[in-house]
């Protein structure tokens, strides 16, 4: 098939790459603000838990403390997950160029680039119901909206089970969601998006508002 029969036969959505990167510093703040928030609510939790313990002795603390214990010990765990994944994302910026196509769309599957992910996303359209404009951190996003019951091990997708999309696309529930794609970073109005995932899905896929 020649070049122009190709581009013919998908749907190609880029980014603004000035957009981008003020997202990147916005999402960034936010997400160090929280996980240190919740980390301090961990830790004060646990001190608490452990005060009491030794604060009054004989008073049958043990199991209230042991239960506050285990309910913080989650919060922890999901600052220090979070800062990680930071850490990874600011690593495979500083390795990567931006790429400069958001999303691609043929008759066969949608194609998604995520992130800090060494390589697109692949959905078939029967996997995917389309994306979510939600409003995240004060401007509009696109979450991606799987078919129920798919995952990284779903017939003909790929991509998913890498780190930068999980916390995208299925987000730690202990993490605020960040969305896939902010709106007005990409280089095609949301209703002509919706119109192409109808276009290549048969109906099946679009932007729900």
């Amino acid at each position: 098939m020649s070049e122009d029969g190709e581009a013919a036969r998908t749907f190609v959505v880029g980014v603004d790459r000035d957009a981008v990167l003020r997202r990147r510093e916005i999402v960034a703040k936010v997400q160090r603000r929280g996980a240190w928030v919740t980390l301090v609510i961990g830790a004060v939790g646990i001190v608490a838990a452990l005060y009491a313990v030794f604060a009054f002795r004989g008073a049958g603390m043990w199991p209230f403390a042991v239960l506050l214990i285990a309910a913080m010990i989650p919060l922890v765990l999901s600052t220090v997950l979070a800062l990680r994944l930071q850490a990874e994302r600011r690593r495979w910026y500083a390795a990567n160029e931006l790429q400069p196509v958001a999303m691609r769309m043929s008759p066969k599957a949608l194609e998604l680039a995520c992130e800090g992910a060494a390589y697109p996303v692949v959905l078939p359209w029967s996997t995917v119901r389309g994306f979510r404009q939600e409003k995240l951190f004060g401007q509009y996003a696109l979450e991606l909206d799987l078919a129920p019951g798919v995952g990284a091990t779903t017939a003909g997708v790929r991509g998913l089970d890498q780190p930068a999309v999980r916390t995208v696309v299925k987000p730690n529930p202990l993490l605020r969601p960040t969305g896939l794609y902010l709106v007005k970073s990409l280089d095609q109005p949301v209703h002509v998006i919706d119109e192409a995932l109808k276009h290549f899905s048969g109906g099946t896929a679009g932007v729900r508002r």
